[in-house]
């Protein structure tokens, strides 16, 4: 398995969600979910309409840990599910498998089309886990909450979300390109 970054900068992060909403809906609908809610792509998967219509709130049991977790819905995501879900069925899955009546895309489908933005704007180091850790990055760069962050992650240390969010290697990078001998 490839290790994959968090979308560090934040204007790549608006140019990727504007290409992908230019590109498709319900592609985009994906990629707001991660960047917007920290969820893992198996639990955004499995998210249908009814689960987000009129909500303040997302709550689920999460697939890998099979906790309970409450996501408050911000006025972000809220704009672009309402705009999306206008008109569509309470049952009907938010990233939908256009090849099945009624089934979400698999995984390998989401990386697929995450990979293609990557790749569209030079992102070498991308997979389904980018919208998880761009949140986290993004959430912690804002907020310097680790422990709220390691929280909303469910990670055992601050130092395991601070490595998973790629501010460890950052800080690296940053101290070693300053060295000089």
């Amino acid at each position: 398995m490839n290790f994959v970054e968090p979308i560090r900068e934040r204007e790549l992060v608006y140019d990727i969600g504007s290409y992908l909403k230019k590109k498709s809906e319900r592609d985009y609908i994906m990629y707001m979910c991660g960047i917007y809610t920290g969820l893992r792509i198996s639990d955004i998967l499995k998210l249908k309409v009814r689960d987000v219509r009129n909500k303040k709130y997302i709550k689920l049991r999460e697939k890998k840990t099979r906790k309970e977790r409450t996501i408050e819905i911000n006025d972000e995501l809220k704009r672009a599910l309402n705009n999306y879900i206008e008109g569509k069925d309470l049952d009907e899955y938010l990233v939908k498998s256009r090849e099945n009546y009624n089934a979400p895309i698999c995984r390998s489908m989401a990386y697929k089309i995450l990979k293609a933005a990557g790749d569209r704007f030079g992102l070498e180091s991308i997979g389904t886990h980018t919208l998880r850790k761009t949140f986290g990055y993004h959430f912690y760069r804002q907020t310097g909450d680790i422990v709220t962050l390691q929280q909303i992650f469910n990670h055992t240390h601050p130092s395991v979300t601070l490595k998973y969010i790629g501010i460890n290697q950052e800080s690296i990078n940053k101290a070693m390109k300053k060295f000089k001998i």
